[in-house]
Order: structure tokens, then C-alpha cells, then sequence
């Protein structure tokens, strides 16, 4: 969506995005600062959020957050509502991951995937939610989640782990919320080419024996659509749920896959 389509609707709407440095968070960042939103990235790389702000200007603004301290979490979401002047849309998107062999996975690969994915969307979550009920501000929330979350990933289980956690969350706080007009969805992106997969990528073929580039192309093969998957793909999916187009939408985990899962 662009700003022609969206900006009468977005215009002056004021987003939070959590990990809006780079990757899907920052292509999510765009999308809302070109329909017209008021932005605040929300990140542990004030750096990378800063620069990014800066390209696009005023109406974008970074604050620190480390989505797995609920001190932290709490602070920065307060701070970035006062900043704002309230809050619209929440879209918890900060996520990590590291790839190992189930048998192999440490305590702290399973720590770190739950602590940021999944316990860094319950906390923002919660916060954006209470500040929707004490306004009595019909708000509305979308997480990121995987097609990890439809379909267990071998050398990524406690991954989709963290990203099934997302969608139970997901589905369970849209119908706590739905009798106050809040909704809350997720999106299951696919093979998304950014820092992350690129990290991926070379875990994946020392793993698997392939080269990065015979996994990449591994990945274009399960896609019916014959591409890798870009994050403005994912971001137009999301500001499409923040809209009013979506308000009969709640409690949904929308597939952005180019076709890869389809259940």
C-alpha cells in the first residue's frame, strides 16, 4: 500500500514497531511512515533504528527497548506513547534465531529464541493492550510469527517453538480483547531474504552439507511462486491488518509464504 491508497486512514496514526532497525521490521517501518503514520522504532540497535530515522525524517523516532526485560519493556512503551501522544497500532516485531540439530540445542538457544520471540511479544503486547483499555482506545496489534509457526522446521525446533507460543498468544489475547474492539493478528512470513536468513543460510549449509547458494535455491523451489520472499512482501500484509479493511479480522496468523504453506 501507498500512501495515495492508505494516507487518508493513516494520516497522524501513531505505530510502534519493535526490532525496526532492519530486515521486516524496518520495511514495516516504511511502509507505515509512507501512509502517512507517526513511527516509533522500538530496538536494542538505537544505531541502526537512528539511521534509519534519520533517512526518513521527523515523524519517525527511536527509543531503546530490550523486548525480553519486562523493566525495559514497560519503560520504553510508556515512553513511546508519551512521545507519540497515544498509540494505534503495536506491531511487535523484534525476533531472533539460531539453528541447531534438536539434539544438539543448548539451554541458551532455547532461552534466547523463547525470551525474545515469544516472551518479548507477550510483554509488549500486554503493555500496548493495558494502555487500550485504560484509554478505552480501540487499538489494534499485529505480531510477527513464521511459516514456522504452521509447520515445524527441522534445525530451527525451538524456533518454531517460540513462534507456535506467538500464535497461541495471538489467537487466545484477540478473543480476551475482541468485546473491547481491539484486535490483534500475526503474520507468518516464508524464506524472507534479510540479515537473519543470510545467517541462516550459511548455518543451514554447514549443516546440511549444500552450499549457501544451493540452499537459497532450495528455498525457491518449495515456493510456488518461484522467488525468495522480499520484506516488503510481509509489510504490506501488515499495514493491510492495521487498516480498516481488516476490521473483521482478529485472532489470525496470515500466511505471507508466496505459497510455500497454505493450510
Amino acid at each position: 500500500m501507498n500512501q495515495t491508497e492508505t494516507g487518508s486512514e493513516f494520516a497522524g496514526k501513531r505505530v510502534i514497531v519493535t526490532g525496526g532497525s532492519t530486515g521486516i521490521g524496518a520495511a514495516i517501518v516504511r511502509a507505515f511512515h509512507d501512509a502517512g503514520a507517526v513511527v516509533r522504532i522500538l530496538d536494542l540497535d538505537t544505531d541502526g533504528a537512528g539511521v534509519l530515522a534519520e533517512e526518513l525524517g521527523e515523524t519517525v523516532t527511536v527509543g531503546k527497548i530490550d523486548v525480553r526485560d519486562r523493566s525495559s519493556v514497560e519503560a520504553a512503551m510508556a515512553a513511546a506513547i508519551a512521545e507519540l501522544g497515544g498509540l494505534d497500532v503495536l506491531c511487535a516485531n523484534a525476533g531472533v534465531s539460531t539453528m541447531r540439530a534438536a539434539c544438539d540445542l543448548t539451554d541458551e538457544d532455547w532461552d534466547f529464541n523463547m525470551d525474545v520471540n515469544a516472551r518479548g511479544v507477550f510483554l509488549t503486547n500486554q503493555a500496548a493492550c493495558r494502555h487500550f483499555l485504560d484509554t478505552g482506545h480501540a487499538g489494534c496489534i499485529v505480531n510477527t510469527a513464521s511459516l514456522a509457526a504452521k509447520v515445524g522446521a527441522p534445525l530451527l525446533a525451538h524456533y518454531s517453538a517460540s513462534k507456535f507460543a506467538v500464535l497461541g498468544w495471538t489467537q487466545g489475547v484477540a478473543r480476551e480483547m475482541a468485546p473491547h474492539g481491539i484486535r490483534i493478528n500475526a503474520v507468518c512470513p516464508g524464506f524472507v531474504r534479510t540479515g537473519m536468513q543470510d545467517r541462516e543460510v550459511e548455518w543451514e549449509a554447514s549443516l546440511r552439507g549444500m552450499t549457501p547458494d544451493e540452499v537459497r535455491q532450495d528455498y525457491v523451489n518449495q515456493t510456488p511462486l518461484g522467488r525468495i520472499e522480499t520484506p516488503e512482501d510481509v509489510a504490506g500484509v501488515v499495514v493491510f491488518l492495521a487498516s480498516d479493511a481488516a476490521r473483521f479480522m482478529t485472532g489470525q496468523g496470515i500466511n505471507v509464504t508466496g505459497g510455500v504453506y497454505m493450510g
